[in-house]
């Protein structure tokens, strides 16, 4: 489990460069009331998900008439230091995005009680009634995707490449092989883990596991849940002649024809709701994103799909399954395990 951070004292540095931020503006609102400060995790760079994020930030923010400032983080240590600066600029509402807030936001907003805070992408166990959470039903999407990739494995072994080997991530990768597995009992699952120093952005990393996944455990199906490390499967899969899964948004384009379809998660749409609840007040609770909600889903699902990139829309009959599983898991006839709630 991660270690509870601490924020320093007032000696912390206040500037952004010092704390590995950067202080774009989505708007020019100088001297309004109104402020967004996005803190994200790592470097935004190539990860889709973090991506997304500045995106609702930004639209939220705009629509508010706010100024929206991005601080990038690079370890525990500099998220600490940035919620610090951040909490001195007293925005409209401070978000921080994924479980690596969990600790901080469980002790920092309690000593600020006039401050509000959003997490994104996961709540503190003990939460602080100044801190507004929302969290998604991934694995209803990963399930669905295995039910794509258990259609169309040639062989029924299926790999997935994923950031670290925790109860959060393997929310794409149990319910992947449990979907498969409902409509081709004999589908065999195997994880590697990208893991390292840098797991949610080390391509070269994903990359080689890809392959030993195709090439010592014999996937021809493999699923990408590396976040910024998701292009060198989709390289392994070019070269390797297996197909992928893709994660958070639309990446078939980046690999055409080795991508089936994506587990997709709209972060910027539950985050623009959030903060636009937060700053009209409707502050604490948490909300969680599902397929009810339209919060997650897959390619295969969208009006798009034609145009989309994504090799599944020549398999209509694989379309209909999916939507029709979709169907069972909002109605409730088909219940998927959450790997997270069994940590």
């Amino acid at each position: 489990m991660r270690k509870a951070l601490v924020v320093a004292a007032a000696t912390l540095p206040l500037l952004l460069t010092a704390c590995g931020g950067s202080g774009t503006s989505a708007s020019s609102s100088k001297g309004s009331a109104k402020s967004v400060i996005l803190i994200t995790p790592t470097p935004v760079g190539t990860d889709s998900f973090l991506q997304l994020s500045v995106a609702g930030g930004k639209k939220a923010a705009q629509e508010l008439g706010a100024s929206f400032k991005l601080y990038e983080s690079n370890d525990p240590t500099s998220i600490a230091r940035n919620v610090d600066a951040a909490v001195r600029a007293r925005p409209t509402v401070l978000i921080g995005v994924s479980f690596s807030f969990d600790d901080v936001f469980a002790t920092v907003p309690a000593q600020h009680p006039s401050q509000q805070f959003l997490e994104v992408d996961s709540c503190p166990k003990k939460q602080p009634a100044n801190v507004t959470c929302v969290a998604f039903k991934e694995h209803e999407a990963a399930y669905l995707a295995g039910v794509e990739a258990g259609r169309l494995s040639g062989n029924h072994r299926l790999g997935v490449v994923a950031a670290l080997d925790s109860p959060f991530i393997h929310r794409w990768i149990d319910p992947f092989f449990a979907g498969a597995k409902s409509v081709a009992p004999q589908t065999n699952g195997t994880p590697l883990y990208v893991g390292g120093s840098n797991p949610f952005s080390d391509p070269a990393r994903a990359k080689a596991q890809a392959q030993t996944l195709a090439s010592a455990k014999g996937a021809d199906v493999i699923e990408a849940a590396a976040s910024g490390g998701n292009p060198g499967v989709f390289q392994a899969a070019a070269a390797g002649g297996f197909k992928s899964f893709g994660v958070d948004v639309n990446q078939c384009r980046l690999s055409p024809g080795n991508v089936i379809d994506n587990v997709l998660k709209h972060v910027d749409v539950a985050e623009y709701n959030a903060i636009k609840d937060v700053a009209a007040g409707k502050t604490g609770g948490s909300k969680v994103y599902g397929l009810a909600e339209n919060g997650v889903g897959v390619t295969a699902l969208d009006s798009d799909l034609a145009s989309s990139g994504c090799t599944v829309a020549a398999n209509p009959a694989v379309v209909a399954k999916v939507k029709q599983v979709r169907d069972d898991i909002v109605a409730g006839r088909i219940k998927v395990a959450d790997p997270l709630a069994a940590s």
